[in-house]
Parts: structure tokens; C-alpha cells; sequence
């Protein structure tokens, strides 16, 4: 698929940062390890939640930090609980959307990941500062912005970071469910936040911190994919397809 991202400005290591969200209109975020902190959050939760869950399995190998980034980071959840257990050769009958947490089902696994997520972010959550800066930069250039989220919990996040005042779009793993919009590394939920937006693609700015999140970016039409190495690894951003990539989002400002 012909991706815009090659009109961006072609960036190197002395092209300023600031560049590669020049020319756009919208900037369409990305949630957590982005904007929040709560990718750690989210891993925290992955590893508890696998680690209970293995110790009834003791001929599996246990879950590693590493199994986060490989199979679940930046995918909607119930994909990142098929995939990792595929990584396991563990296979799980699916059970309904809303099956309880205790079941042992793909379902049920995740809705209790879910409840882990949502039990540490109730004391609230801090937005990165550097974020907040380039957020607010961007809202006073008169640029739209938009969160596009596999999780289900963005609205939840955003507004336990005092954020949802700032994101009138927020494509979440709820939205693409009602609409039948594949996840990330498909670049759909990060189209239709554009269409909501009333934009072309070729005019927004993808900002990710996942592989799975810049794949989606560099797999459509956009004006650049910006990735933030938030542990990852810098390399590893660029070759899934960032046309630049930071530590911090500070780093955009001029």
C-alpha cells in the first residue's frame, strides 16, 4: 500500500525533530506508554494475570517481560490473550464477550486482565509531562488531535489523567468493535479517527510507542508515524515503519 509518509520530511539524525509534524493537521495519539504512563500498568497487569494463570500449567514455560512486546503490546486485548497463549501452544475455547473473570476461557482471561488494569488506575493516573507540553503546542497551532486505543479502558485513562477534555475523538477498542474495524497492525482504527476528524490520512501524524501501533501507521496513508521509545527500542520502531522516533515527546517542540 503506498504510504504518504514518504512526503514527510525526510528525517536523519541532524533533521530536527520538530519536522516530523510539519505540514499536518491532526495528531492522532496513541493512549498508553504515549500520552500515560500506563503501558507500565498494562504490563504489570499482563504478568500477573499470566502468572496465575501458568502456575496451573507448571510444564509451560513461565511468562517473561519480553513475551509483553512479542505478543501483546499495542493489540486489542482478547488478540494479545490468543496470541500469547499461541505462544504457548495453549489453546482455550473463547467464551462469551462478557464471560466472567474466573472462567478459563480467552474471554475470560481477559476481562480479568481488565479488572487487574482498572484496579491499579483507580488512585488516578499522571500524564507524561512532556506529552501534556507537545499536546498542548499542538492544540494552540490549531491542529485536531485524537486518541486511537486498543484498550477498552481510554475513556477510564483519559479521565483519570484530566485528558478527555482535550480528545472530543477517541477510537477505542469499544469503537472498533461496534464498527468492525480489525486491530492494530491493521491501520483501520487509526483511518476512521481520521475520517471522524474529517481529514485525510494524508494529513495526520500517527504517534505510537507499540510495534504493532507503527506497523498500523506505516501500513497506511499518513503523513508520518512518529514512535516513542518507551522500551521497545529505537531500531526496532524504525524498521516496524516510524519515520522518526524520540524518548519523549518534548523532544517535537522547536
Amino acid at each position: 500500500m503506498n504510504n504518504s509518509a514518504h512526503n514527510a520530511p525526510a528525517l536523519g539524525t541532524t533533521t530536527p525533530a520538530s519536522e516530523a509534524w510539519t505540514g499536518a493537521s491532526a495528531i492522532l495519539f496513541d493512549l498508553d506508554g504515549v500520552l500515560t504512563p500506563t503501558a507500565t500498568v498494562h504490563e504489570q497487569a499482563w504478568k500477573e494475570l499470566f502468572d496465575g494463570f501458568l502456575a496451573g500449567h507448571p510444564e509451560v514455560e513461565g511468562y517473561r517481560e519480553s513475551d509483553y512486546f512479542d505478543h501483546i503490546d499495542g493489540k486489542p486485548r482478547f488478540d494479545g490473550v490468543r496470541d500469547f497463549l499461541s505462544s504457548r501452544s495453549i489453546q482455550l475455547p473463547e467464551g462469551p464477550l462478557d464471560d466472567d473473570p474466573g472462567n478459563v476461557t480467552v474471554q475470560g482471561l481477559g476481562n480479568r486482565k481488565n479488572r487487574i488494569f482498572n484496579d491499579i488506575v483507580s488512585a488516578g493516573v499522571e500524564p507524561f509531562e512532556g506529552s501534556v507540553r507537545f499536546l498542548e503546542a499542538v492544540l494552540a497551532r490549531g491542529l485536531k488531535v485524537a486518541v486511537v486505543s486498543s484498550s477498552r479502558n481510554a475513556p477510564a485513562v483519559l479521565a483519570a489523567a484530566d485528558l478527555s477534555s482535550h480528545f472530543p475523538v477517541v477510537v477505542d477498542g469499544v469503537v472498533a468493535a461496534r464498527e468492525g474495524l480489525p486491530g492494530k497492525p491493521s491501520p483501520a482504527t487509526y483511518a476512521y479517527a481520521a475520517e471522524l476528524l474529517g481529514l485525510p490520512s494524508a494529513e495526520c501524524v500517527v504517534v505510537e510507542d507499540a510495534v504493532s501501533g507503527v506497523q498500523a501507521g506505516r501500513a497506511g496513508t499518513f503523513h508520518s508515524v512518529i514512535g516513542v521509545d518507551r522500551g521497545a527500542g529505537r531500531e526496532v520502531l524504525l524498521d516496524a515503519g516510524a519515520t522518526f522516533v524520540v524518548n519523549d515527546l518534548a523532544e517535537l517542540l522547536p
